[in-house]
């Protein structure tokens, strides 16, 4: 009980840290998650023996990371589903269905494909780096395009891609590296068994979350109880997660399907004002605790990972992704006719790699062949896309003239 406590009141250190770190970036007006990022290299890079054993816990414990899994992924996921208007999704239903499904397969299958051709890694390790690379995470970015001004069209393509392509990139994650071998050794059956399981996961997901998501939906409309609704609300979303994982179908999309249908359809025909200010007010806390301590994270990890020897492959993998990324914008936005170009630059740009990224991959076992490297790249990637892809995307938005001189103007659809 004793090491327990110790633990605790250093995670509870470490938590202040990360705290802090976000009050100095809102208040210098720099996306927190980068900061955070920063701090965390600088905590792993040097000694601080009053966080050690912390810092064990988070980068090397399994119940650390079965919870980074399991509790932050309902989290982060639900309270974005809770802020994104499902009026806005559908006016931008185009652009983001094309990116997060046609997209997404695109940079899986290009990444992977090159990463096992072109750089010799294992066909598992290829698949699975890839399906990690194919999520991408909207926090850092949205935070510098709301700073900005940039137009509500964009910001909707790249949360609502983003929402989506998590549970794809979770699935591909999955069916990469368990069952992949299985399938290639079963030849064509095999690619129709890969298909069919994809399409388990990710109806099945969809239908967990659409019956909790309604039935939540109606239930708030008994009560006017704004702690009562909060309650509901995180119900929904750990119950849609770990029912839909129970039934071995998407957490991941039961989550965003629910608090999709619970934040529009329910909070139109259940909640207050007062009970949608509180409701989001909550999950805006409990967000920021979450992703203080992912990112965080991301910086601690660098002590356990060891770059010796990799700068090569490093490198190369953070131009395959980029390239991935590159194609699977264009190619998927080719029959959106009327699509402003400055907008696909800026969306193949601000397709960071983070949180979920990492989560994924702390989360295989350590049995897992390849596991340090997936981790050695995962890591890398996810660090060069925060620092210099969130770093110049500020630049970048204001060179394109995205700022808030666009704020009115209407989109084409």
């Amino acid at each position: 009980m004793h090491h327990f406590n110790e633990i605790f009141v250093q995670l509870l250190i470490l938590l202040a840290i990360s705290i802090g770190v976000i009050a100095i970036a809102k208040k210098v007006n720099q996306p927190y998650s980068i900061a955070l990022v920063l701090v965390g290299l600088l905590l792993g890079l040097i000694h601080v023996p009053v966080l050690e054993e912390a810092e064990t816990f988070i980068t090397q414990s399994n119940v650390f990371q079965a919870i980074i899994i399991s509790l932050f992924l309902p989290i982060l996921l639900g309270d974005a589903t809770l802020k994104l208007p499902f009026s806005h999704l559908r006016k931008q239903s185009k652009p983001v269905l094309a990116l997060a499904f046609g997209g997404t397969l695109l940079s899986f299958l290009l990444i992977a494909l090159a990463m096992y051709g072109l750089m010799g890694l294992p066909l598992v390790v290829a698949f699975t780096f890839a399906a990690l690379m194919s999520a991408t995470d909207p926090i850092s970015v949205i935070s510098i395009f709301k700073s900005l001004g940039v137009p509500k069209n964009i910001v909707t393509i790249i949360e609502g891609e983003s929402l989506f392509n998590d549970g794809i990139a979770v699935v591909l994650f999955k069916i990469s590296s368990v069952y992949l071998l299985t399938y290639i050794e079963m030849g064509w059956i095999g690619i129709g068994s890969g298909v069919l399981l994809f399409l388990k996961f990710s109806l099945g997901g969809i239908a967990v979350g659409a019956v909790l998501g309604f039935l939540f939906s109606q239930l708030i409309r008994f009560y006017d109880d704004y702690p009562l609704e909060i309650a509901f609300s995180m119900l929904l979303f750990f119950g849609s997660y770990f029912i839909a994982e129970h039934f071995h179908v998407s957490g991941v999309i039961a989550v965003v399907v629910g608090g999709i249908i619970f934040g529009s359809y329910g909070a139109h025909i259940g909640m207050s004002d007062t009970t949608k200010m509180n409701i989001n007010s909550f999950w805006d806390v409990i967000t920021l605790v979450a992703n203080s301590l992912i990112f965080l994270m991301i910086g601690l990890e660098i002590k356990h990972i060891y770059f010796t020897d990799k700068w090569a492959l490093i490198g190369a993998s953070v131009l395959i992704v980029l390239i991935g990324r590159s194609f699977a914008v264009y190619i998927s936005m080719i029959f959106l006719k009327s699509f402003p170009s400055s907008w696909k630059v800026i969306l193949n740009w601000g397709g960071l790699k983070g949180s979920l990224s990492i989560a994924l991959a702390l989360s295989l076992p350590t049995t897992f062949e390849g596991r340090d490297d997936i981790l050695v790249l995962t890591f890398s990637v996810v660090l060069f896309s925060l620092l210099v892809q969130g770093l110049t995307i500020k630049p970048l938005l204001k060179k394109l003239g995205l700022g808030k001189q666009l704020l009115n103007s209407k989109s084409s659809d």
